[in-house]
């Protein structure tokens, strides 16, 4: 599902007298269907830049990132923009803590959204947004008011949710419990492990070790690059 061969990524520091900064040298992964791959190492040793890289938020200076799109493997290192925007949309999946608030837009729509940009009919939308807020305990109360007026934690999962709605084949996790209570991390422990049995490639950043110890199928080390 994702083949990534010998990624340099350098960034110039232009407030710093362009002082240039090597972060990835010569990386490579592989990871296959119903696999979670966690990436671990030391801060600064390229962890973030490898999975931004993979979402194509990076653009690495050599290399190729080949992504299982469909029936075609897609470089994101050479795809067009437009390309790029279809793989994220139906291929990879991206989940973080933080969560981009739309002013007036409701908890239950963000998750939604998603799946309505896939053509998902609105009913089965909504079913399936709703499944997910229950299982990641954010009341019902407030699945029609806008998530700028909640709590930090209550963001965080609304987010978690809205990554988890579609079933894309690849997701890209990027330390998703961070901050959560032990209940909440559960519950996406939970989510991770019904999207790797239903095949999806994942790779993911987590600093809790308990949760690495309960998704991670392997770990990736990181810090040779740095």
């Amino acid at each position: 599902m994702i083949r990534v061969e010998n990624i340099h990524k350098t960034f110039v520091l232009h407030q710093q007298h362009g002082v240039r900064l090597p972060v990835l040298a010569d990386a490579s992964l592989t990871v296959n269907a119903g696999e979670c791959v966690v990436l671990h190492g030391h801060s600064g040793s390229g962890k973030s830049t490898l999975l931004r890289s993979l979402y194509a938020n990076y653009l690495p200076d050599s290399g190729h990132i080949h992504i299982r799109h469909g029936d075609e493997w897609v470089d994101l290192v050479t795809a067009t923009p437009r390309k790029v925007l279809e793989v994220r949309q139906t291929t990879i999946g991206w989940v973080s803590q933080f969560l981009r608030v739309i002013p007036r837009i409701s908890a239950l729509e963000v998750v939604m959204q998603p799946l309505l940009d896939l053509g998902t009919p609105r009913e089965a939308s909504a079913a399936k947004a709703a499944q997910l807020l229950t299982r990641l305990n954010v009341p019902e109360r407030l699945w029609h008011l806008a998530p700028s007026t909640f709590s930090g934690g209550e963001q965080q999962r609304v987010n978690i949710a809205r990554g988890f709605a579609v079933d894309y084949p690849i997701l890209l996790l990027d330390e998703p419990t961070a901050s959560l209570d032990a209940k909440n991390s559960a519950a996406v422990v939970d989510l991770i492990h019904d999207a790797k049995a239903r095949g999806a490639a994942i790779v993911g950043i987590f600093h809790d070790e308990g949760v690495r110890r309960q998704v991670a199928d392997r770990l990736h080390p990181m810090g040779m690059t740095a």
